[in-house]
């Protein structure tokens, strides 16, 4: 019986469905690159269950921890640049957490029109909650591999993530 490594998996599948179609074609990016994002998906999809009974998203969870990790209330833009999502997605999330007590809304003193956002007493013991629970459920994602192996994975896909980066952003 072959290992659970050796057992065909999602991109295995479409890949060979790929080579039927373009034999010609390199697709060993699709290795990597295909598994990078069915496993996103997953884990996405994982996560989303997971914060379904505390009432918020996967979006929502990612403002509040935005606003968990600073020292310091952000702006809206703040928000959106350390989380990636658009600036429309931003109000809109942070909209429903202040409505749910999670998020607090402040006007800047020196200018009224500069809201700055920050954890509620509520959103921080929330975030504070399901951190732990995330960071398991992502450690048993990564179940099997060694410390090297870790930082060699770590390694590989920080590169990955940064010819991705400057590619998107220059």
């Amino acid at each position: 019986m072959p290992s659970s490594s050796d057992r065909p998996d999602y991109v295995d599948r479409a890949r060979r469905a790929w080579e039927d179609l373009y034999p010609d074609l390199d697709l060993r990016p699709l290795d990597v690159i295909g598994r990078i994002t069915r496993i996103g998906a997953l884990a996405l999809t994982r996560l989303e269950r997971e914060l379904e009974p505390r009432g918020i998203g996967r979006t929502e969870f990612e403002v509040l921890s935005a606003l968990a990790r600073s020292p310091h209330p952000l702006r809206a833009s703040e928000v959106t640049s350390v989380t990636g999502i658009s600036g429309a997605s931003t109000t809109k999330h942070t909209e429903r957490l202040a409505k749910l007590g999670l998020v607090e809304r402040l006007r800047l003193e020196r200018d009224g029109r500069v809201v700055l956002l920050s954890l509620t007493d509520t959103g921080r013991a929330l975030v504070e909650s399901e951190l732990p629970r995330r960071v398991q459920s992502e450690r048993l994602m990564l179940d099997g591999l060694s410390e090297d192996e870790l930082e060699v994975l770590t390694g590989l896909l920080r590169r990955i993530a940064r010819n991705v980066e400057d590619q998107t952003f220059s």
